[in-house]
């Protein structure tokens, strides 16, 4: 056993130091273990003497083996890896390498950033992908999110300040069991709770998504919880995109697929436009909340955006600046534009994906959002005095 396990320790470090004269372990590798040597040599070789060369289907090949031979959470890695190290994109252009390819979140970025170049023969296996993805995020944030608005709505519409003839006295009595006055044997109604007060949409939520190519995973997010946001009567849902222009992707809400190809990742960034278009929206402003989610990178015009920011919170929007909307660790961001953010009431902050129904549930609920996000443990970007 204690020889069993040093030949396993062996051959692992065989195939991880790749075999060159100074791995030093003596190793000889046979069957399976050399096709996993020679897709790690393709990928990780410094020389390029595996290499996938311009091949389309050795490309799909060397997909197939590294879905056999690793673990998916693995596959995914070294095909981010393949992309970067390779420059493989050219290759996503191919159906055959599509078809061999294990879906994520990254991979859908990469083929919406090339969606205006993609041939008419690789655009319905790209759908096929991005969809088999799409609907895997849905199954895991649609009941979150569902969940955590409509009960935050639920608790939104209780009317607090009730005219007398909208008391609901059941409520309110058991509400104001512990003012019971023995004396006078009754209560002392401290609290009266109303019937709700029933609109067609009780917040308006605009969701303002950065579309340049460093947002990618984000837009993806971004894209899915809209059509989930989209899809409840409760709220009315604005989804917008941006770069330089803006384009309003909501009636492609029904079906996220259609939202995420109908935006452009790539190109430049101009938020005071795509903030001017949304302020068009805003009617109660005290029932809107607008989130942009963008690195804060402008292009545009800076103090034209800042004013404007200053005008909806002092309006009574709830505006929150996602820097992030992913899992990808700490973003890049423009860390002088989120302090002036955050000088005007506005907290900016990267949100995984896991959080963002919380989120959305306590900005309905009007709470303080940097409160929010310190108790989830979450940095805030901090604000200074000077604009």
């Amino acid at each position: 056993m204690v020889q069993n396990n040093k030949d396993e320790r062996l051959r692992r470090w065989r195939l991880i130091l790749g075999g060159e004269e100074a791995d030093g372990t003596g190793c000889k590798l046979t069957g399976a273990d050399t096709t996993i040597d020679n897709t790690l040599n393709a990928l990780y070789d410094d020389q390029r003497s595996g290499g996938l060369g311009s091949s389309s289907p050795k490309v799909a090949r060397w997909l197939g083996d590294i879905r056999t031979y690793f673990p998916s959470s693995v596959v995914k890695v070294m095909q981010q890896d393949a992309l970067e190290r390779l420059n493989l994109r050219q290759m996503l252009l191919e159906p055959e390498m599509l078809a061999a390819v294990e879906p994520d979140v990254h991979l859908v970025g990469n083929l919406l950033s090339l969606s205006g170049v993609m041939p008419e023969k690789t655009k319905d296996t790209a759908r096929q992908v991005v969809r088999r993805v799409v609907e895997e995020l849905q199954r895991k944030l649609t009941n979150p999110t569902h969940q955590a608005v409509m009960g935050s709505l639920n608790r939104a519409i209780r009317n607090r300040r009730p005219r007398h003839n909208e008391i609901d006295w059941n409520r309110t009595i058991r509400a104001n069991l512990k003012h019971y006055q023995p004396e006078y044997r009754t209560i002392i109604p401290e609290v009266r709770i109303g019937y709700g007060r029933k609109r067609s949409a009780l917040k308006n939520i605009i969701l303002c998504i950065d579309q340049s190519g460093s947002m990618a995973t984000s837009v993806v997010y971004a894209g899915i919880f809209g059509a989930v946001l989209a899809s409840l009567p409760a709220v009315k849902t604005q989804i917008v995109v941006f770069d330089t222009a803006v384009v309003d992707l909501t009636d492609e809400a029904q079906d996220p697929v259609d939202l995420l190809f109908g935006t452009q990742l790539g190109g430049g960034t101009d938020i005071n436009r795509a903030l001017a278009y949304c302020q068009g929206f805003v009617q109660q402003p005290q029932d809107t909340i607008l989130v942009l989610i963008s690195d804060l990178y402008e292009g545009g015009n800076r103090q034209e955006m800042l004013k404007r920011v200053a005008f909806l919170v002092n309006s009574g929007v709830q505006l929150i600046a996602l820097l992030a909307l992913n899992d990808d660790g700490a973003p890049m961001y423009d860390h002088n534009i989120a302090e002036k953010f955050a000088t005007l009431g506005v907290p900016a902050f990267a949100c995984t994906p896991d959080k963002f129904p919380d989120l959305m549930a306590a900005a309905i609920s009007r709470q303080d959002i940097a409160q929010w996000a310190a108790a989830n443990d979450i940095v805030t970007a901090r604000g200074k005095s000077n604009l």
